[in-house]
């Protein structure tokens, strides 16, 4: 095992956003009136990063985020910066929740790196070196966009997939150890999957750090028989919001990845004690040996009040540890950032 790579056994991470301090939500409004510059917006977005990185630490996070601090939602942010997307409006999810969907009206070109500058100043700025770096995948955009020049939308995805896959590249270029990328929208239609799965692994392709994929909605049964055929490590599943129910479908379908197992529900804003905390983690290890195990929220944290966010991840790392103790009389005492799969 390559010391640099080591973790504790178990090791304890978040899926990706996290709620934005109240100053900065300000901030952002008043760059939008004009009141502030971008300058002193950029400000506002790093110092906003430090505050996350330092709520992860003082809670126990192994493996922190940025919080994904710059992003408003997770396919405007990177339809914003290829050129090809176009936007109409915003478009409503649920209730008063809204998003501005693009809409893809010319071929997609890659002109500038997306988030390269912001990992590099997550990474500079954290208490970690191991930090996760997250990206919407190639079918998720395609899935949450309006496609007006494709002639398909396999077409798109893969046009799409090509593009993320300089991206991860040059992330990997700039010292990243360990991308997820975000793919709920992957269960959504059965007679999809097939070909969407290729589409990840030509994103992920050549990409020789721990690669993730995180999945949140949907049918679990029409994504897990391709576990194998997805060259990612980890995936990261939502299972507390379904009550964990879902953890038998590992054993059907003969799950041998890393799981990033989802043990807090971001959906109630009821806190999870360590002791439930510790509870599910102990099913997930009658299906997932535990060098294979890593311990996360269902989903990212932004929709929740930041202290609820920051206690859920109190108990979660409070609730590894029993666990970890559990383990270590047992022979367990670390796992790796290592990849798993060959890409």
């Amino acid at each position: 095992m390559e010391k640099e790579l080591e973790l504790p056994i178990l090791p304890t991470t978040v899926i990706g956003s996290y709620p934005r301090p109240k100053w900065l939500r300000e901030a952002i409004r008043l760059h939008k009136n004009g009141k502030i510059s971008d300058e002193e917006l950029k400000e506002a977005f790093d110092d906003a990063v430090i505050a996350v990185l330092r709520d992860h630490q003082v809670a126990g996070v192994d493996i922190p985020t940025d919080g994904e601090m710059r992003r408003d939602e997770m396919v405007e942010y990177f339809a914003e910066r290829l050129k090809g997307f176009k936007f109409y409006g915003p478009v409503r999810v649920w209730g008063t929740a809204y998003y501005r969907k693009p809409s893809v009206v010319s071929k997609i070109e890659y002109t500038t790196p997306l988030i390269v500058d912001e990992f590099k100043f997550t990474k500079n700025a954290s208490y970690s070196p191991h930090i996760k770096i997250t990206i919407t995948g190639p079918y998720t955009i395609a899935e949450w966009s309006y496609n007006e020049y494709y002639k398909t939308k396999q077409d798109l995805v893969f046009d799409l997939a090509k593009i993320i896959n300089i991206e991860l590249k040059k992330l990997v270029e700039a010292g990243a150890t360990f991308i997820q990328v975000d793919e709920p929208a992957l269960p959504t239609h059965a007679e999809e999957v097939e070909w969407a799965v290729d589409a990840i692994n030509e994103a992920v392709k050549g990409i020789n750090v721990k690669v993730g994929v995180h999945i949140c909605y949907g049918d679990y049964s029409r994504v897990l028989p391709y576990t194998d055929k997805l060259l990612v490590d980890q995936f990261a599943l939502e299972f507390a919001n379904r009550n964990f129910e879902d953890l038998v479908l590992l054993k059907r379908f003969n799950f041998d990845k890393e799981l990033g197992f989802g043990v807090v529900d971001v959906h109630n804003r009821r806190v999870e004690s360590p002791e439930e905390v510790a509870s599910a983690i102990r099913k997930a290890l009658e299906y997932v040996p535990p060098d294979k195990l890593f311990i996360n929220p269902d989903c990212g944290l932004k929709l929740l009040p930041r202290n609820i966010a920051f206690q859920k991840l109190v108990n979660m790392v409070a609730g590894t540890k029993i666990v970890r103790e559990e383990l270590k009389r047992k022979g367990y005492i670390s796992t790796s950032l290592k990849p798993l799969v060959s890409r």
